[in-house]
């Protein structure tokens, strides 16, 4: 059958669901296609036993406060979502195992953050004194950008914002040197690389800046029903909004018509629409029917980007609370070596992992008397990622999962093996087969030193242009992570408003 609407959105994870609420807001006939039979992507959760699991949220920047919110919590405000926010005031803490090792705190709050760092940093006053000036420079350079629509004076930028031009131009560890920072300081302010993908020496400063500042000023974001919860508020706005979601129907194809994407199709239907936006990974969307319309120069530039991280997550539903296991962080970022670029090059516990105990942001997110750990290993080398998809796949698994809980319990001497109620392991085979996504990555492609953040905010008109298709989600402009991927498929919606509004204004004419 032949279906016809103003816009088709394909894919229901964070970037989708957002530009598919916000295009129903506009009053926009819009269907939503999703594989699945549940919204959510990778914000979604799943049931063992008594426990119900977070599939991959950590926490969120820039959600701010209800007094001063951040991006995040206005995009859902904006769509009339109820996300259900709470904020956690350690922003985490660090263990590094090793001589140049160390065990550091850091809070959020403007005050509390600086406070806290150079607590953790006895003589960094003057180094912290700076970074803070940075970053409330980066912040007003912002402001200016915002206020001039995206089209600043390049005279002002280099008289009044130099140190924001700098800062994205430079990479991270580049930028805490100049400011004064040992090395042992910057590995401890480093510590949010593996967010990102990108080992410090490489990340883009502006970038991890932006992602620090929204984590100072708010806190680290929660959900109190878990990323399920933020998936279906989206979906409840989108479907009160006339909108219309389809599970189970799987994309296949593209529809092109006079050089323009006109459609899609899933099995034997066709779904036309005046403008097409997908969630789906660019990698996927160029190996459907219909690929042979793409530009030649569109598939080159996607050979050369280079796919992001995916994971290894250990899910533990543990019949003890957190206080009685002495378990007292919501964020635990633990480390064998110091180096960002080694842990990067490491395999398994030589490199680096995050511990996340949701118990303490929301007390009661497990039953009674118990609670969840949920450890996340990035996987950096495809070696590693190829390395699961053998014969021997369940013993594997089990044997990555005894190597961090031990490991865990060795660095912090907190026992969590003898309690273990429930556990599951996900894997990059894992993640490849329930997003679809190449080597199941979760971050779209790696935000490199040529494929930066500003990089590709400075090409963004001129790549990936094909009429009728927009991308969105964390293979989108932004990067990765989830609150840019809610903010990819906002800035999609209006792109696509604006042309659909020219479109009606041009015909008037």
């Amino acid at each position: 059958m032949t279906y016809e609407y103003d816009v088709v959105v394909v894919g229901a994870g964070n970037g989708g669901l957002t530009a598919a609420s916000r295009l129903a807001q506009e009053g926009l006939r819009v269907v939503l296609l999703e594989r699945h039979n549940l919204p959510g992507g990778c914000a979604a959760s799943f049931v063992r036993g008594r426990f119900e699991f977070e599939a991959s949220l950590h926490e969120l920047c820039g959600v701010g406060t209800p007094e001063k919110p951040g991006a995040v919590r206005r995009l859902f405000t904006q769509l009339g979502a109820d996300a259900g926010f709470i904020n956690e005031k350690n922003l985490f803490r660090a263990i590094t195992v090793g001589e140049d090792g160390f065990d550091v705190t850091l809070k959020s709050g403007g005050e509390e953050f600086y406070r806290s760092v150079t607590e953790a940093c006895p003589g960094s006053e003057k180094a912290v004194r700076k970074l803070r000036k940075l970053m409330d420079d980066t912040e007003k350079a912002l402001e200016y950008n915002d206020a001039s629509k995206g089209s600043p004076s390049k005279l002002v930028m280099l008289l009044k914002y130099s140190k924001f031009l700098l800062s994205a131009s430079h990479s991270i560890d580049d930028i805490l040197r100049s400011l004064g920072f040992t090395l042992k300081e910057r590995h401890i302010l480093e510590t949010y690389w593996s967010y990102l993908g990108v080992p410090a020496d490489e990340l883009n400063a502006f970038h991890y800046l932006e992602m620090l500042r929204g984590y100072i000023n708010g806190g680290a974001g929660v959900p109190y029903h878990k990323s399920y919860g933020l998936s279906l508020s989206l979906a409840d706005v989108f479907l009160k909004n006339g909108g219309e979601i389809r599970y189970n129907t799987e994309v296949t194809g593209l529809i092109f018509e006079n050089g323009r994407v006109a459609g899609v199709t899933a099995g034997a239907d066709e779904y036309r629409a005046k403008e097409v936006v997908s969630n789906v990974i660019p990698h996927n969307v160029f190996g459907m029917k219909g690929r042979e319309n793409i530009p030649p120069r569109e598939k080159r530039l996607l050979n050369a980007r280079k796919l992001g991280i995916s994971f290894i997550c250990i899910y533990l539903g543990l019949d003890a609370t957190a206080e009685e296991l002495g378990i007292k962080d919501y964020s635990l970022f633990v480390a064998h070596m110091a180096s960002s670029r080694n842990q990067y090059l490491a395999e398994h516990a030589k490199g680096m992992y995050v511990v996340n105990c949701l118990n303490v942001a929301v007390p009661d997110a497990t039953p009674e008397g118990t609670c969840s750990l949920f450890f996340t290993v990035p996987i950096f080398t495809e070696k590693l990622i190829r390395g699961f998809d053998s014969g021997n796949y369940r013993e594997m698994k089990s044997e990555v999962a005894e190597l961090y809980i031990e490991d865990y319990e060795r660095v912090t001497g907190i026992r969590i093996k003898d309690r273990i109620e429930e556990i599951s392991v996900a894997t990059p085979v894992t993640f490849a087969r329930y997003f679809g996504s190449p080597n199941g990555t979760a971050y779209g492609y790696e935000l490199s030193k040529w494929d930066s953040l500003m990089a590709r905010n400075l090409s963004q008109e001129s790549e990936l242009n094909i009429a009728g298709l927009t991308f969105c989600g964390g293979h989108s402009v932004r990067g990765d992570g989830y609150g840019v991927s809610y903010e990819s498929g906002m800035s999609a919606a209006e792109a696509v408003i604006k042309r659909m509004k020219g479109s009606r204004d041009g015909q008037k004419d």
